[in-house]
């Protein structure tokens, strides 16, 4: 009896703008919820940056009329600090989980649109990087004496959290590269040296002459001068332009590294 043979074909949902739209806000708003429902990540992503900007801005900062203007520059910088964090631990330790988990092969199974995916932890991060800023930016005005006008506070919260895509890109690096376990070591293996050497803690101009020459390469230095720069208290102002173009290329070349784990990933998985 003779049979017939059809090529296997896939079913791709077509979906109208509306729903496309409501399907990528439903995945960010349950990543957000996700976060912020686990209370070690959205506690100490908040609270560390409080705490140490609280402790080197405000409590030993001198007395003086010098005092207000440290605590202004501290307050840009450690609020650099906790955006990388948030940023670098949502990406990198998260895919790393969730790689180790198989969580992303059932996204994979799944109709969803892969790039809900990483667009609801990008939702994320800015999230939380907006309430780290809002927070500092709160807590230095009512015991440090910052004083900013509202057009620069808005700047520099632009900037903060425009300056955590970088290190998305980087976390995200990670996360395709680092196993479940370890990625959380990995992570701070990175992103502590690289705060402390970029000026993050103790001001620039304060590091050793070999650091200072090593920050110029790191990028959490080219986003914190930027932030200092919109806030005018730079002791040493340079262009703005060329901290972005270093901020853009870490954020191209980490895309390129996470592109090629994942495409290592799914010939892993799917030959």
């Amino acid at each position: 009896m003779a049979t017939t043979t059809f090529p296997a074909t896939y079913a791709v949902p077509q979906r109208s703008l509306a729903q496309l739209i409501t399907l990528y806000a439903k995945e960010a708003k349950y990543e957000i919820l996700k976060y912020a429902r686990i209370p070690i990540f959205a506690l100490s992503t908040i609270l560390f940056p409080v705490m140490f900007y609280v402790l080197f801005g405000i409590v030993m900062a001198p007395s003086g009329p010098h005092r207000a203007e440290t605590a202004t520059y501290l307050l840009a910088t450690m609020a650099c600090y906790g955006v990388m964090g948030v940023a670098m631990f949502s990406f990198g330790v998260g895919i790393a989980m969730e790689r180790g988990q198989g969580w992303l092969q059932v996204k994979r199974a799944s109709p969803m649109p892969l790039p809900a995916y990483f667009l609801a932890k990008i939702a994320n991060s800015l999230v939380f990087a907006t309430v780290i800023s809002l927070v500092l930016l709160a807590v230095g005005e009512a015991f440090g004496g910052v004083r900013l006008g509202f057009f620069t506070a808005a700047k520099l919260i632009a900037i903060l959290v425009a300056g955590s895509i970088p290190f998305s890109a980087m976390g995200l690096a990670l996360g395709y590269f680092a196993k479940p376990n370890s990625a959380p070591a990995m992570v701070n293996l990175v992103y502590l040296p690289m705060s402390f050497c970029s000026g993050l803690w103790i001001p620039i101009f304060m590091l050793p002459h070999v650091l200072q020459k090593v920050a110029l390469i790191l990028p959490p230095y080219h986003m914190s001068q930027l932030a200092l720069n919109a806030i005018g208290v730079n002791p040493n102002p340079t262009p703005a332009w060329g901290h972005l173009e270093a901020l853009i290329g870490v954020t191209l070349l980490f895309l390129g590294i996470a592109t090629y784990g994942y495409w290592r990933d799914e010939g892993a998985s799917y030959g």
